[in-house]
């Protein structure tokens, strides 16, 4: 069993390793006239806002694990629980001394950001496949930006990871299903569906929200600068899709309802990631009944300023894209059931990445000095 500074064995890596099994067909243009005068502009941005992560990143920075957990603006949601459940008969938890709970707090750091690192590399590979079968020129030669944007922030966690953290973990099973759906389907608009508009939203929830919490100064602009990307890839799906689907059958729309109605609800699931404790020793099946009694006890809106960076991005999106009211509002129906359209009308992003933008802000800055 690894201990937190371990890196995992190879037989755990190797383990990891998965062929993905691509059945889309490529598509080879002569068109190359530049029609998209919105994808023009997005593509012109995303040449200007390529930053280096050799350079512009100080990696010479001296990150204290300990300060990094216990001096984030807001406690750990995994050490509350933690400590809520040593208070509980039998927990496992109720020798634990503040050593522990720091370990813990390190150890949910390594958790996220190794979920971070893998999703930006399925983006990579579906933001390369969306290269090879999109039928438009301009998005192209946008999503060909975007792919080096996600091979740049890929090797930003991995090295923060390494070299800070000192672990990674796995993919995360859900996150896996998804990104492998993407990228087998045969249908080129449903890698976009589900990388540009779905996984980048929550990307920029759950981006959003380490950055809102975190002191680190490398980590933050590491988030920022993701930040500032991701928010240019979601523009990107809905201007692409918005077109794409204003003439598209209503029982294909009713495809890509049903694929965000699963995709999105399942999103609110957070896991507890049982491999984070085990890493610390701790047996999670023996300690789920008090880690479940502790998290019930504490308040839970915690997880609010995810959800609503999720969804005011992603509900105001969709309904651009004409899926919330297609079929007579089947999407509209499922999602107010679920309590979603509170976010109907919130800015989509289509045009607001420039708000984003921090890297552009740093570059001005540093000009002006």
């Amino acid at each position: 069993m690894a201990t937190p500074t371990e890196l995992p064995d190879q037989a755990e890596v190797d383990a990891a390793i998965r062929v993905v099994h691509d059945h889309a067909d490529r598509i080879f243009l002569w068109n190359y006239d530049r029609e998209r005068e919105q994808l023009v502009t997005l593509y012109n941005k995303g040449m200007s806002s390529q930053w280096n992560s050799v350079t512009e990143l100080d990696w010479d920075t001296d990150v204290d694990l300990d300060r990094l957990v216990n001096e984030a603006k807001q406690p750990n949601l995994f050490v509350q629980i933690a400590r809520k459940a040593a208070e509980i008969d039998g927990s496992p938890f109720a020798k634990w001394t503040d050593k522990e709970f720091t370990a813990l707090g390190i150890e949910t750091y390594k958790a996220q950001l190794s979920q971070f690192m893998h999703g930006e590399q399925g983006a990579m590979m579906a933001a390369a496949k969306i290269v090879e079968t999109v039928p438009w020129i301009d998005a192209k030669y946008y999503a060909a930006t975007q792919t080096m944007d996600e091979a740049r922030h890929t090797e930003v966690f991995a090295k923060y990871l390494h070299t800070k953290l000192g672990g990674a973990y796995p993919m995360n099973v859900d996150l896996e299903k998804q990104v492998t759906a993407l990228l087998e389907d045969s249908r080129w608009d449903f890698t976009y569906l589900g990388m540009q508009i779905v996984i980048e939203s929550l990307a920029l929830a759950v981006f959003g929200a380490m950055l809102r919490n975190v002191e680190e100064p490398l980590l933050k602009k590491l988030l920022r600068y993701v930040m500032s990307d991701e928010a240019r890839h979601v523009a990107f799906g809905v201007l692409s899709l918005h077109e794409l689907y204003q003439d598209m059958p209503a029982a294909e729309l009713k495809d890509r309802q049903e694929f965000l109605a699963e995709n999105t609800l399942r999103s609110r699931y957070r896991s507890m990631n049982p491999e984070m404790w085990e890493r610390l020793g701790v047996d999670f099946e023996a300690a789920l009944p008090s880690i479940m009694e502790a998290a019930a006890q504490l308040d839970t809106s915690a997880t609010n300023s995810f959800n609503q960076g999720f969804f005011s991005k992603l509900v105001p999106n969709v309904r651009k894209l004409g899926l919330l009211d297609a079929n007579d509002g089947y999407l509209r129906r499922l999602w107010g059931e679920a309590g979603l359209l509170e976010w109907e009308f919130a800015d989509d992003t289509g045009e607001d990445y420039t708000a984003y933008d921090e890297v552009a802000r740093d570059r001005a800055v540093a000009a002006a000095s």
